[in-house]
């Protein structure tokens, strides 16, 4: 079988974390941060994990990650 291709777009915004999940920055923390309130700032820095229902096909984009 021939290799397979991975998404450039989707390697540079998702990693696989060591038990296999997802993890993806979340958006909306780069700019106009003054209206935001302080939690959800800090909650933005934190990582998000990709939900199950779309976990197969972004391991698809990904398969060697």
């Amino acid at each position: 079988m021939p290799k397979l291709k991975t998404n450039r777009g989707a390697a540079k915004r998702f990693k696989v974390t060591g038990g296999g999940k997802i993890v993806y920055s979340k958006s909306c923390a780069n700019h106009i941060l003054t209206k935001k309130k302080r939690k959800r700032k800090r909650n933005l820095r934190k990582p998000g994990i990709i939900d199950k229902s779309n976990a197969k096909c972004v391991r698809a984009m990904i398969p060697y990650l």
